[in-house]
């Protein structure tokens, strides 16, 4: 076994202390006169091997905190715990330029959410090292200075998995962020504000909508499809001979920009709907309208708004915009539904039916319209609950991954359930539902 090194750790020189040693190694002739001292300021050098055998050191103040440092380190290379203090020295910008390349793939979404999430942490934590954050004061953050329940639960949710990679990367000893708790209260929101418009309502906001509109809103209305899905329907995953679509793919916003992704929402979302008369119908005009190609184009291969069934009225139509050069070009509109453009004839359409309502959002602080777009689906679901539709089926339909979801999160009281329930404390005999596990 080799021999311990009888002066480790070693007092350093320095240019500043007026002890003989010092002034030999730094003479006075070029570094000055300085103060005789008994003790000397320099500072202590322990010296050590990391696991894989290779020298490394650190300075310390005193000699007493060397020979700790210097017990705690051999102790945990040989329990093979050891972690190299250099790596964690880290700032957590640097940390995110090493982590982020290898979890950016994925979805669309997936990815703008955390980056979103990411400039968050980056303006607080940015410049501090990673081995430096503390368990006290990432909960101070997150309880003073992130805002709303949902954004505490996304930006600790993107904290955390970068601290368990650096963990596992053995950058530092432990997760300081594991244990960090979402503080601010999920909004809760009055049942008026959640109920879905009646049929009856619907069909006053169909009429304020402009006619070519009309179409879309009965589709969403019969169908209860996402927004995303909806506008994605292309003349391929249409049966018409068995009144049904196949959801197989959606569009996406990109920051501004709508693209394909093949996959909807979660592995549920690919499934069959079937179209009641009056959904057909819908379909049959827009077909009429566009002629849409019945090809199936590579995703990857960009929108082809020729094979979509609902597309923006100004579809194929050609306008004059400035290239790179500066020069006026011509270019065709594809024409692809966009939600916030959409909203420019919903907000009017809703607001002469009378049933618009302007509602604050407790967490955001903004201002939003009732009803939006996507009760569409709430109303489909409530409507099937209300017939007595199962709850798998309803699932199905919807294209929810839990069927206990699709109740709690879609399904609203209606006017008929208080009905029902008056008449039960009136002791009047009342429908019985069955519970559907």
């Amino acid at each position: 076994m080799a021999r311990r090194a009888q002066n480790n750790p070693r007092q350093k020189r320095s240019k500043t202390c007026g002890c003989a040693a010092c002034v030999e190694a730094y003479p006075v002739e070029k570094y000055g006169e300085r103060k005789k001292r008994r003790d000397c300021l320099g500072s202590w050098q322990a010296r050590y091997r990391d696991a894989d055998g290779a020298q490394k050191s650190k300075n310390f103040p005193k000699k007493s905190e060397a020979d700790a440092f210097l017990d705690s380190i051999r102790t945990s290379v040989r329990q093979g715990t050891y972690l190299d203090p250099k790596r964690g020295d880290i700032l957590v910008t640097d940390w995110w330029e090493l982590w982020w390349p290898a979890h950016k793939k994925g979805r669309t979404t997936t990815k703008n959410r955390k980056l979103a999430s990411w400039k968050h942490i980056e303006a607080k934590w940015g410049r501090r090292k990673l081995n430096s954050l503390t368990h006290m004061e990432l909960q101070a953050w997150v309880t003073a200075e992130v805002k709303g329940h949902a954004t505490q639960k996304k930006v600790l949710e993107l904290l955390n998995m970068m601290l368990r990679d650096a963990v596992r990367d053995q950058r530092v000893p432990f997760n300081p962020g594991e244990h960090v708790q979402v503080t601010a209260s999920a909004p809760a929101r009055h049942p008026d504000d959640l109920k879905p418009p009646t049929r009856e309502q619907y069909a006053l906001v169909r009429k304020n909508l402009p006619e070519y509109y009309q179409p879309f809103a009965v589709f969403l209305e019969e169908t209860g499809m996402r927004w995303g899905e909806a506008t994605a329907l292309r003349r391929c995953h249409v049966d018409l001979d068995n009144d049904i679509v196949k959801v197989r793919e959606v569009v996406i916003d990109d920051e501004g920009r709508l693209m394909r992704q093949a996959a909807p929402k979660t592995a549920a979302g690919f499934r069959v709907v079937p179209l009641t008369p009056v959904a057909v119908e819908a379909v049959r005009t827009m077909i009429e309208k566009w002629d849409p190609a019945d090809t199936e184009s590579p995703i990857e291969s960009g929108m082809h708004p020729e094979e979509l069934i609902f597309r923006s009225p100004r579809s194929g139509d050609k306008r004059k915009v400035r290239n790179e050069a500066g020069e006026l070009v011509e270019v065709t509109i594809e024409g692809v539904l966009n939600r916030n453009n959409f909203k420019r004839v919903w907000l009017p359409a809703i607001k002469e039916a009378g049933i618009a309502r302007l509602v604050k959002n407790a967490e955001t602080g903004r201002n939003e319209w009732w009803p939006r777009v996507h009760d569409y689906r709430h109303a489909l679901a409530t409507r099937l609950h209300a017939q007595g539709v199962s709850e798998k089926d309803v699932q199905l339909v919807l294209g929810q991954k839990r069927g206990g979801r699709v109740t709690w999160l879609y399904t609203h009281g209606s006017d008929e359930a208080l009905s029902t329930v008056l008449a039960a404390m009136q002791g009047q005999k009342a429908r019985h539902l069955q519970a559907v596990s």
